[in-house]
């Protein structure tokens, strides 16, 4: 007999948790209903807003702006702590997603594909949006005359001479400002797409490392999603309380005449938004041959609860629970396409936020032309793949977007005040779009093991964890290398 040695790939002898076992932050959250009492919130936030509104004349207006402030202040903290906790826990879910792997050849199969889907995806979101904007013509049902009081001397247009459309010799020097020069600067400052990336390259140098230097790192990036997740917990008792200070400062800022006069609008947004749930289910019963009433069934309490939290990150660990128990997606595809896909699978978002420019541009007499359009195609894909998966952020990035077509930023004051009800229903169709992902790619996508053997391997190493007491498995002494010999 002859010794020899032989290199395998560290996706097999390296096992990290899985991020769906730290479900039980979010248990308690389903089990109590928690979009029920952030509808309860939104109504009553609407009535006490008209009720202390100055249109009422119980207080004056400037007592009621203060007032409104004050009740929102418990949003204004709930937003803050989602926003604080989203880049390290994206981060480390992307980086322990990758070493979830089956190995390196089906890890990039999976990311070209779920990074091509997403692209061709959004494109399809934004051309809903688009449709339906220039067809229902939202914003010709808005009176200039509520724009000015709403927005005073802010509404003039932007001179068109302020923005300009990017050179072909300028796209080279675009495309490296998505590298992170400075990755804790990234980190810092939640630039999401650069974030995304050195995740990336990350989790692609751990996995092609010893198993014995990887784990470290791998370990730490567990601490780090145990403690998002705990964060993120501790926010969500102030979800009600939050929907209702936001909601009432923004009805007594409004009014009720102008709410009245954003239906319209509102309904374009949720419109297309069911269009492209429809179009999600088409996918499914055309391309996965499921059974959409099933398939919507078995989605229900992810899509509950990212509705009442506006945070795709927030519910990453229930999302891949429910597409490998209730969809029998295989883990190795699970962990790595939800939490990419809670980062740059904005579909909702794209949507919403091109029929909200579309919506602002026709309120302000601003005309869109061929080239216009193509210009917010373009500037709306880049923008929701680096969106931060936060409730409120997509109205943020929306400022950027209105800026490159000539529309005045100062619109954003008159579609904030309905943006709650719109951001709780993005975010439920972005996650519908993470999970969809996750079974088309199961189905592309071919495997070694079928899924019932990989999930059997996942729960074996889930018991070892238990025996053993650590959070990454490996399966021998670290050195990257095992013996074997020739019989």
């Amino acid at each position: 007999m002859s010794g020899r040695y032989h290199l395998r790939d560290p996706l097999s002898l390296i096992h990290p948790r899985s991020l769906k076992y730290l479900n039980y932050h979010l248990h308690s959250l389903v089990k109590g209903r928690l979009w029920l009492k952030i509808l309860i919130g939104m109504l009553l936030g609407i009535v006490v807003g008209l009720v202390l509104g100055p249109s009422t004349g119980i207080v004056s207006q400037d007592v009621s702006y203060v007032i409104g402030e004050w009740l929102a202040l418990p949003g204004y903290i709930f937003l803050a702590l989602l926003q604080m906790i989203v880049v390290p826990l994206v981060f480390a879910s992307i980086i322990r997603g990758i070493a979830a792997g089956e190995d390196m050849e089906q890890l990039k199969k999976v990311g070209l594909r779920t990074v091509g889907y997403f692209l061709a995806t959004t494109a399809v979101a934004i051309l809903i949006g688009l449709g339906l904007a220039m067809m229902i013509n939202p914003g010709t049902f808005i009176s200039s005359d509520m724009v000015q009081q709403t927005m005073g001397d802010e509404a003039a247009p932007i001179p068109e001479e302020t923005f300009s459309t990017p050179e072909i010799a300028d796209l080279p020097g675009m495309i490296t400002t998505i590298l992170p020069t400075n990755p804790l600067g990234a980190l810092a400052t939640g630039q999401m797409l650069q974030v995304v990336i050195f995740s990336i390259i990350i989790g692609v140098a751990l996995i092609s490392m010893a198993p014995s230097q990887s784990k470290p790192l791998l370990e730490l990036m567990g601490s780090l999603q145990e403690v998002s997740m705990t964060v993120v917990r501790w926010s969500m008792l102030l979800a009600p309380v939050a929907v209702f200070g936001l909601i009432c400062k923004f009805t007594i800022n409004l009014g009720m005449d102008a709410l009245l006069g954003m239906l319209v609008y509102v309904g374009t947004v949720l419109l297309g938004l069911l269009t492209l749930l429809a179009f999600y289910i088409m996918i499914i019963l055309v391309v996965a041959r499921r059974s959409p009433l099933g398939f919507m069934q078995s989605i229900r309490d992810v899509l509950l609860l990212a509705f009442s939290t506006s945070s795709s990150a927030a519910v990453m660990p229930l999302s891949i629970k429910t597409a490998e128990e209730k969809l029998n997606v295989r883990p190795s595809i699970s962990q790595f396409v939800i939490p990419l896909g809670a980062t740059i699978n904005m579909n909702g978002t794209a949507l919403y936020q091109s029929i909200a420019a579309v919506f602002l541009a026709q309120v302000f007499g601003v005309e869109l032309g061929f080239g216009a359009m193509l210009l917010l195609m373009i500037t709306v894909v880049g923008a929701s793949i680096g969106t931060p998966s936060t409730p409120g952020v997509g109205i943020v990035i929306l400022a950027m977007i209105l800026g490159t077509v000539g529309v005045p930023t100062a619109g954003i004051a008159l579609i904030i005040g309905v943006d709650r009800i719109l951001d709780m229903s993005r975010t439920a169709v972005n996650v519908t779009g993470d999970v969809v992902t996750c079974v088309i790619m199961d189905k592309w996508v071919g495997s070694s093991r079928t899924v019932v053997e990989e999930t059997a391997e996942v729960e074996k190493h889930e018991i070892q964890r238990m025996a053993l007491g650590e959070d990454v498995i490996v399966n021998h002494d670290g050195s990257g290398h095992v013996s074997t010999e020739n019989l």
